[in-house]
């Protein structure tokens, strides 16, 4: 059975990552009864989509001939593609990716009857495309609009659960950032 754990790093001592559509990669983990036989990281194409980043990485893991999905939350448009595929929807975080498969192969994480995570994650709904960076691309021209901005719709409050979740998606997300900016800080000292 292949059994898809959504991880940062990737590899059986990795954490369950808390985001499905965005992790940045998929650990793919085989067993054979309740023994782990084999295990495969693959990179995550869909973590940074401008949008529909759940229901791409949703078809991704279906393709791989996954029977049951780990991570800690699903939006509401992944989870439909996983279960309709006949892939288990299981919900996991904050314990390695050997434990949750350890777990779930001993019948100790069960499968999901629905979503759990908030209904939008994805990019911002901003005009930017992070073009600015002082990179030379913004040529000195102004943005002139034909039309005014069509105003948005006012959006839902946020339950309390939806709220925290959110902040520590959010939170996750500036800690990888903060990781990795550290890593490149490392690595251009041990260049010098």
């Amino acid at each position: 059975m292949k059994i898809c754990v959504s991880t940062t790093t990737g590899g059986l001592d990795d954490e369950v990552s808390p985001l499905f559509g965005r992790c940045p990669n998929f650990t793919i983990v085989e067993t054979e009864g309740k023994q782990i036989i084999n295990t495969q990281v693959l990179d995550n194409p869909y973590s940074g989509a401008a949008g529909g980043a759940g229901i791409q990485a949703a078809q991704y893991v279906a393709n791989q001939g996954c029977a049951a999905a780990i991570a800690g939350n699903y939006g509401p448009n992944s989870f439909p593609i996983l279960h309709n595929s006949g892939v288990e929807v299981i919900t996991s975080q904050g314990i390695s990716v050997r434990d949750a498969v350890n777990k779930y192969l001993n019948g100790e994480l069960k499968a999901q009857s629905q979503a759990t995570g908030p209904r939008y994650g994805g990019m911002g709904g901003g005009m930017g495309a992070g073009g600015g960076r002082g990179m030379g691309r913004g040529m000195g021209r102004a943005m002139r609009f034909t039309s005014p901005p069509t105003p948005q719709a006012p959006s839902q409050p946020q339950s309390r659960e939806d709220e925290i979740q959110n902040l520590e998606e959010e939170a996750f997300k500036l800690e990888e950032q903060l990781k990795k900016t550290k890593e490149k800080i490392n690595k251009l000292s041990d260049d010098k």
